[in-house]
Parts: C-alpha cells; structure tokens; sequence
C-alpha cells in the first residue's frame, strides 16, 4: 500500500503521512454515506444546524492550530491562513442563512388547499478540495452539503492531506453522525475512484483542465450534479488615478497568497502612454518591496513560498516561455530561497504579442498597454475564462460601461480582483465554471425544488374533466 506525504513548502521537513485510500475504500465509503443518508436527510434542519454550530465552535477553540497546520502544509503566511480559518469558520452561519433564503419552504393558498415548495438533498455528495485553500474552499461545499441533508465523501488534495483530516475529525466531535462525512486520501487516481463510484454530485474546487475532464466524464451521467469552481485568467484595468495607489490594488491582486488564488489577477491592462508607463512603474516598485519568508518568519512576510518546487519549475517554465515569444521582464521570475519553492514576483510586458490564454498559478502578471478604453474592455474580455475582472478608475462612466460590458462574475471597481464575500455567489463563466457559483449560491446546487399541490381531503373532480359523456 503506497504512502501519501506532505511537507512544508518552506523547510521541506514532513508534516503529515499516511497510506493511500484505494479503490476499495472509496467504494464502502461511498456505501457507507448511502446507507446513513435517509436517516441525516430525514432529521430536522435544526439538528443538522445545531451540529455545524458545534463544529464552528471547536473551530474556533482551535483557530490557533489550524492556522499554523494550514501554513505548514502550504507554505502560506500565517497572517493569512488565520483568515482562512476564520472564514471557515463563518462560513456556517452565512450557510445556514442561505438554506433558509434559497432553499426554504414556501406555501401559497390554492382553491384546493395549498401549493408548497420543499427542497430536497440529492444524495452522496463527492467534494474534492484544492490546496491553496485546503480548509476553506472546501469547507464552503461541505457544509452547505451537510445542512441541506447529504452525505458526503472528502478528498482533500494530495499536496495537503493533514487539515483534511483535521477538519473530519472535529466534525466528529461536533456529533456528526458516523458515515455522514467520510475522509479518503490519495492523488489523481483515488479521486477517479471516488467519482467513479455511485454518486449523486461532484463538488469540485480545481483547476479548468480538471473541470472539462470532468464535463466530459459525466456527460452520461446527468443524475449527477456538477459544481465546478475553476480558474481564471483574470484581467485588471488601471485606467486612471494616482499611480502608487493604483499599484496597491495591483499588487493585492495579482501577488497575494504568492499568485495562487484563482482570482488572482493575471493581466494588467494599462493605457499607453504616461499614465500607463507612470502605474507599470509604480507597480514594480512596490512588488520589489514585498518581503518573502517562511510562515512563521518576523517580521511577517507578504507572501511565502509557491505549494512546491514543482510549483514553481512550471512557473519558470511559463514565464520563459513567455519572454521566448517576445515578453520583456519588466520584474524577472527569481528565486530567493530558502528552499526552490520560493519565488519573487513577476512583471512582464506582453504588449503587442500574442500569448496562450492560460492560468499561471503563480505570482506572475503580464502587462498589456492599449489606445482606448474600448480596447481596454476588449482585452479584458478576450479570454475563455471568465471569473474575476476589476477596474481602476475614478471615471464612473467607464466603470458603467466595464460592468455592462465585462464577461465575468466577480466584478469590481477600485478593489482587488480577489475581492470576495461569503454572503455573496462565487463563481464565473466560460472555463471558469459550470453556472453553479459557490459560496452563498451554494445553497442551490446542494438541494433540488419539489413542487407540490396538496389537497387535504379527497374531493370528487368530475367537473373539471372536460368532454366526459354522461353516466
């Protein structure tokens, strides 16, 4: 039986190991939630919410050690994975709001009696996480999925199996029923053992390559319900304003969590000309000052390292190519150590050339410089991806025309491209979803609408059958 580590991306020293789950046990896990599902489907929503009370709660007893467990595994700030948990956290009363909102019981009067809408869970939920946000992402599928009444199967990514596992073992301690939410851990070839099995949805946090495999796998399989979070290749205009305020919503947007948010901006879009030049300036000129280190190093760093010297090979690898079709560095791609998962961020001028329209997972940004606001909006927009866009500008003309115009679902205006909220949807268009936003809209997809006419006695309707022949 082969063993699955993880290690700290910025010492390299081990942090977690264990076997592999095999096809085997993906099978009875997902028997197991088959079998339990009717008893946690039928129990009141009170009892379910009390339960995802009870975890929020041991969350917070713990907020400590789940940040330093997140950081460890993935390298990131500590200042930041201490967010993370905290958005776990609060993701359950923002969930239980929205099962109310979207997914309530309503009824309306009928001549008869009543029309009702219920909704009702689909099943075995299969949940497969990301590691850039190992505990929040998805916790953000798995708690809705267990308060609207599903059982649920958890993979969480290979490169960060141990705050998996945490968050499984303190929903038991919440009093999550046994076989409710089980744990499965493995790479690539576990997950297709898990999906391959007999399952009501797939709720996926990953990359676009792995959502269209999955589009494909389950075009048969239209019982199943996919909702697919994916990445984006994410455009930001700098239009106007003073340029070293614009570089600080750049900089947030394009370098944070080391350039693995899949809302991170990955196109910088500027005017040609001195406002263009003065804001491209001022972004490299604050991205060299970005302090990089290890997550628990003081002061605090920005950024640490990317999930693995993999990781950031392929980057390299990117950027190279990129500058072989003719980008110029503006920031260069460098490594500063300690370990090769460590990377500076990059700034690279693609003006004039053609480059894929791919994700970089990486604290790299391409700048394009355009004539025109119209242009602007058409560079933006030439993307098959379609989930994060920002505008900088005082202008609120141009933002009118931006927000009518733009071809993505998270769009905002003098803020970060990462710029989010709970009690908002998540999601975007194109490659970067399946039009089953996350986060508040998650609701929607955990639940299916039963419509109901219910007439309390039996009445007799022989008048309402037209062209019956007398008796």
């Amino acid at each position: 039986m082969s063993e699955l580590r993880s290690t700290d991306p910025a010492t390299g020293e081990l942090v977690w190991a264990s076997a592999v789950s095999t096809t085997a046990d993906c099978r009875k896990a997902v028997e197991r939630a088959r079998a339990v599902f009717p008893a946690w489907a039928d129990a009141p929503f009170e009892t379910r919410a009390a339960i995802a009370r009870a975890f929020a709660a041991r969350l917070t007893e713990r907020r400590t050690e789940l940040a330093e467990l997140i950081s460890r595994e993935t390298g990131k700030t500590l200042w930041e994975t201490d967010a993370e948990v905290g958005s776990m956290i609060g993701k359950v009363a923002i969930s239980i709001a929205a099962h109310d909102e979207r997914t309530g019981t309503r009824e309306a009067a009928m001549p008869f009696g009543q029309a009702v809408l219920r909704h009702r869970p689909h099943g075995v939920m299969a949940v497969l996480g990301p590691y850039n946000f190992p505990g929040h992402l998805p916790n953000g599928h798995i708690v809705p999925a267990l308060l609207a009444g599903n059982s649920v199967v958890f993979k969480p990514s290979e490169l960060t199996p141990a705050i998996g596992e945490r968050m499984v073992e303190l929903w038991r301690e919440a009093g999550l029923p046994d076989g409710v939410l089980t744990l499965i851990q493995g790479g690539r070839e576990t997950g297709a053992a898990l999906i391959g099995e007999d399952i009501d949805g797939l709720l996926f946090t990953g990359s676009a390559g792995a959502g269209a495999q999955f589009r494909r796998l389950f075009a048969d399989r239209p019982n199943v319900i996919l909702a697919l979070e994916l990445g984006g290749n994410n455009p930001l205009i700098a239009w106007d304003g003073e340029a070293e305020a614009v570089a600080s919503i750049v900089v947030q947007s394009a370098y944070i969590t080391t350039g693995q948010r899949c809302s991170c901006a990955r196109r910088l879009i500027v005017p040609m000309g001195a406002t263009g030049d003065a804001i491209v300036e001022a972004v490299a000129a604050l991205a060299e000052r970005l302090r990089i280190g290890a997550w628990n190093d003081t002061p605090a760093p920005f950024m640490g390292p990317l999930i693995s010297a993999d990781a950031a090979r392929t980057a390299r690898d990117g950027v190279a190519a990129l500058v072989a079709r003719g980008g110029r560095a503006i920031l260069p791609f460098r490594r500063p150590g300690p370990t090769s998962a460590f990377v500076q961020p990059a700034l690279i001028d693609v003006t004039g050339i053609e480059v894929p329209d791919a994700e970089m997972f990486a604290p790299v940004l391409t700048v394009r410089r355009v004539q025109g606001f119209d242009a602007a909006i058409a560079a933006a927009n030439a993307t098959r991806f379609g989930l994060s866009a920002a505008l900088i500008s005082d202008n609120d003309s141009f933002w009118q025309q931006f927000l009518r115009r733009s071809r993505a679902g998270i769009v905002n205006r003098n803020r970060p491209t990462t710029g989010a909220a709970g009690n908002m949807p998540f999601g975007g268009l194109g490659e970067s979803g399946n039009h089953r936003p996350s986060a508040y809209y998650a609701a929607d997809y955990c639940a299916y609408p039963v419509a109901s006419f219910e007439a309390p006695q039996v009445a007799d309707q022989h008048a309402g059958i037209v062209g019956l022949i007398a008796a």
